[in-house]
């Protein structure tokens, strides 16, 4: 899919993933449109290409805001959805049963708050003009996680919401095929961002150790050349990648 001359969200994109993602797209001369908290906005660096919208991907008029932004911009015609939380509770321990408010705030956050911005973003897709003879619209690229096919001990909330993600993909690539809309999902491994920034560098290696090949932490910038890459494959669709290195993560 050619992006020349269009518009892109990014949400999470102040920081990680989505950083990389829209600083990528963005020298491509996408118009990109960062989604992000306000807090995380404050501290994005100031990038060509990229204009910061604050808003909450759980709430749908915030959201519907960010994606007039981009229409106005230029056509929108890819969606990234890099959103997103992580906590750790085991469901007994000796504290009691987990959470059932976190465990419903992990679910709204990566589950519901990715479907809000697909279904937001296709809305907007599905009314372009196609991009070629097959009458190709739009790309959505969601952001799932190793933890959807091997949640670790403590990972309930968010193995189950990365797994939705995962599920959720090939029923929307079905859904909005009439539209000419292509829906794929990232499921990355241990990547290097802002949330690894408290471990130990000894800790860093040993999660190193356990990926066989390359033995080292993903980089945000690899994730968005995964973007880049599924943008370009026309006939990608409906479909999750692994990002990680061949890595299947013990149960701790």
């Amino acid at each position: 899919m050619d992006l020349t001359n269009s518009s892109a969200i990014v949400t999470g994109g102040a920081s990680g993933l989505g950083a990389a993602t829209a600083g990528l797209l963005a020298s491509r001369g996408v118009k990109v449109i960062a989604l992000d908290l306000p807090a995380g906005i404050e501290k994005a660096p100031q990038v060509e290409g990229i204009t910061y919208a604050p808003a909450d991907v759980t709430n749908e008029e915030q959201v519907r805001h960010v994606v007039g932004k981009a229409v106005q911009a230029a056509p929108l015609r890819l969606a990234v959805n890099c959103a997103g939380i992580a906590t750790a509770s085991r469901i007994l321990s000796k504290k009691g049963t987990h959470d059932l408010g976190l465990f419903a705030k992990v679910i709204q956050v990566n589950l519901i708050g990715t479907f809000t911005v697909l279904t937001l973003a296709a809305e907007a897709m599905a009314q372009q003009e196609p991009l070629d003879a097959d009458g190709q619209r739009g790309l959505i690229i969601n952001t799932a996680s190793v933890a959807a096919f091997e949640g670790q001990i403590g990972q309930a909330a968010y193995a189950a919401s990365k797994g939705g993600v995962h599920s959720l993909t090939i029923s929307a690539a079905r859904d909005l095929a009439q539209s000419g809309i292509r829906v794929n999902t990232i499921a990355p491994g241990i990547v290097e961002t802002p949330m690894m920034a408290g471990i130990t560098e000894e800790y860093r290696e040993r999660l190193a150790q356990d990926v066989p090949f390359p033995q080292r932490l993903a980089q945000p910038a690899e994730y968005a050349q995964l973007v880049e890459m599924i943008a370009a494959h026309d006939y990608l669709n409906g479909t999750t990648i692994r990002m990680d290195g061949a890595l299947r993560m013990a149960p701790r």
